[in-house]
């Protein structure tokens, strides 16, 4: 049985370009790459972070478990640098399931959709560009709507090339 899942990958330290593009192409390899955002340049979010990040939405098809997904995932962020030193701090990966299918999970090691999508601008303009329509299992409310109702005053860049 294949699912969708969608993730936002990013990350602010090191080369920003090529550890995304390794990130992705990693993914890629979990399942079949249905739909990619552009990149984006974004502020850091939640106050602990320095630099910019560079962040994508990407959707595969996969017939991993969210488990399974979120161990493999986890294995990519360690193999690209990623130290758990600081929460919501500088990082050179970060891999967050944001959606897995319509499914709703609500677990000490994973929570889908993502508690903060609707908060954070960083997901909410890749999502809106490549899954608008798309309706949140639980809040009920399209990507572009949650955009659109989205209180964070963050800047959002589209990368140039």
């Amino acid at each position: 049985m294949f699912e969708k899942a969608v993730l936002i990958v990013g990350g602010n330290k090191g080369d920003r370009n090529a550890l995304l593009k390794s990130a992705v192409e990693a993914v890629s390899e979990l399942g079949e790459m249905t739909l990619r955002s552009k990149v984006y340049e974004t502020e850091a979010w939640g106050g602990v972070a320095k630099g910019p990040f560079l962040n994508q939405v990407v959707e595969i098809k996969t017939a991993y478990s969210p488990f399974e997904l979120l161990a493999f995932i986890q294995q990519i962020e360690t193999t690209l640098g990623r130290k758990r030193d600081e929460h919501w701090g500088d990082r050179t990966m970060d891999i967050d399931i944001i959606f897995f299918g319509d499914r709703v999970i609500d677990t000490p090691e994973l929570q889908v959709p993502h508690p903060f999508i609707a908060e954070r601008k960083f997901v909410l303009v890749p999502l809106a560009e490549v899954l608008s329509e798309f309706i949140h299992p639980v809040l009920g409310k399209s990507s572009q709507q949650m955009l659109e109702e989205c209180e964070d005053k963050s800047e959002v860049w589209e990368l140039e090339g």
